[in-house]
């Protein structure tokens, strides 16, 4: 992801920087994955104002991401690379080979044209998930379940990954983004990695 410098032309614009967007993909979500979102935006079912200061902001249609990653031993090629107005992090659009569409949350350094893949036996590379257990030692993972089959619900924020330190019985040992050092059952849960 780049990241726009400015010259010091006044001085707001002296140590500024911005994301840019350029490498995102110039194109419309894909409808079959996108819901309305409505916000009550401060009014209860009367319309009338309850809660102040929560009123306006633009309009955004809910992005469904495929937290769980539960498509086993297919070959999935990324099509392409968006903006989530509802997270911080980036999405990736996933099409499988048996024609089915997905969003996951996009890894740095995944790149339109790559291939994906979730399962037990798969390579260690940049997108793929698969349980702890088979994980080295020293990877840095994100998107982690707590319960089986529940989803990714750690680490799932822009920039964050979780380091895989040990494994000792039927645990792996993860130190967070937070740097809080946790045990998961290895066998239960499955991740993305990340670079």
């Amino acid at each position: 992801m780049a990241i726009k410098i400015y010259k010091p032309y006044t001085p707001t614009t002296r140590n500024k920087s911005v994301l840019d967007f350029s490498f995102l993909s110039k194109k419309e979500p894909e409808k079959s994955l996108v819901v309305a979102n409505h916000r009550a935006k401060g009014r209860n079912n009367k319309g009338r104002i309850t809660i102040r200061h929560k009123g306006g902001g633009h309009k955004r249609l809910y992005r469904i991401i495929d937290f769980k990653r539960n498509k086993y031993d297919i070959k999935g090629n990324v099509t392409a690379i968006e903006y989530d107005p509802n997270r911080n992090a980036n999405i990736a659009l996933i099409q499988y080979e048996d024609g089915e569409k997905r969003y996951i949350l996009h890894p740095e350094n995944l790149n339109i044209g790559d291939s994906i893949f979730a399962g037990k036996t798969h390579p260690i590379s940049i997108g793929n998930a698969m349980p702890l257990e088979n994980i080295p030692l020293g990877t840095d993972v994100h998107n982690i379940e707590l319960f089986p089959g529940k989803g990714g619900q750690l680490v799932r924020s822009a920039g964050t990954s979780g380091k895989i330190l040990a494994k000792e019985n039927n645990f792996v040992v993860l130190r967070l983004s937070s740097k809080e050092i946790r045990l998961f059952k290895k066998r239960m849960l499955r991740n993305n990695r990340k670079n």
